[in-house]
């Protein structure tokens, strides 16, 4: 497992079976689960549409150095999935054409982040089974362009804005928003992880969180240019006395913690 910056990941080359289909431009994460459910590609001159939306399920592989993004689908398939009206909001229509037209199982059906068959979330050989039954809710999606610059409001004042996520790129879930906090603190950066955000008000662009704005200030600073590590994360966790997420069931399994 990595964690990468979402404005990173931003330009990286996706890399198909046959070629190259387009550029990272951005990420639709789901507001319940904070989990990536389509990376959005700038598929250039190749597609009569010139955005394409790719699921996680496709990705093989990160390549930091390459600046690539590894996707086990051919330029074929990606040419006949269901098309994207850019002007419109993903619907529920369009990802049951989607899923279906790839033969993978719905993300939002069960209890797991990645729903009720999160076992095969890095198995494509098992790909294709049905989903009938389980707990559907409603999908919504927001594109990580769009919050940055949210408001961070802690609960005895705001703090700063939302500047970045930091993504997993194994389960592919936002394990962090990068907190810039320059109106209070000379440029200090702060994580702030999903589940500590207590609610987000969407037609405010805020988000409020249920911690002191003393103990923001307090905890370990973030710099672009730190290397996150699991050290560094054990005292993020301990310095808000929270359960560290990989302790926690949340992995697709087979996939390595």
């Amino acid at each position: 497992m990595k964690l990468n910056r979402a404005k990173t990941l931003e330009g990286y080359t996706l890399d198909s079976l046959d070629g190259d289909i387009g550029k990272v431009k951005d990420f639709y994460f789901d507001d319940q689960y904070w989990t990536v459910r389509y990376l959005v590609v700038d598929a250039g001159t190749w597609l009569t549409a010139s955005q394409v939306l790719i699921s996680p399920y496709a990705l093989i592989a990160v390549d930091s150095i390459e600046k690539s993004i590894s996707v086990n689908l051919s330029k074929k398939q990606i040419e006949n999935s269901p098309s994207l009206n850019t002007d419109k909001p993903v619907t529920r229509q369009y990802e049951d054409a989607y899923y279906g037209y790839y033969g993978w199982p719905s993300y939002w059906e069960g209890a797991s982040m990645w729903g009720e068959y999160s076992s095969i979330m890095r198995d494509p050989t098992r790909w294709g089974i049905s989903n009938e039954g389980g707990k559907v809710w409603d999908s919504h999606l927001r594109s990580t362009q769009s919050v940055s610059g949210y408001h961070i409001q802690a609960s005895d004042g705001d703090i700063g804005h939302v500047s970045d996520f930091i993504i997993d790129d194994e389960s592919w879930a936002i394990r962090y928003l990068v907190v810039d906090t320059q109106n209070w603190w000379a440029g200090k950066k702060v994580l702030i992880a999903p589940k500590w955000i207590d609610s987000v008000s969407w037609p405010k662009s805020k988000i409020i969180v249920n911690l002191t704005l003393e103990t923001i200030k307090e905890a370990p600073e973030y710099t672009d240019v730190f290397l996150l590590n699991r050290e560094y994360e054990k005292r993020l966790h301990q310095h808000y006395n929270c359960t560290e997420y990989w302790d926690e069931d949340l992995f697709p399994k087979g996939v390595t913690k």
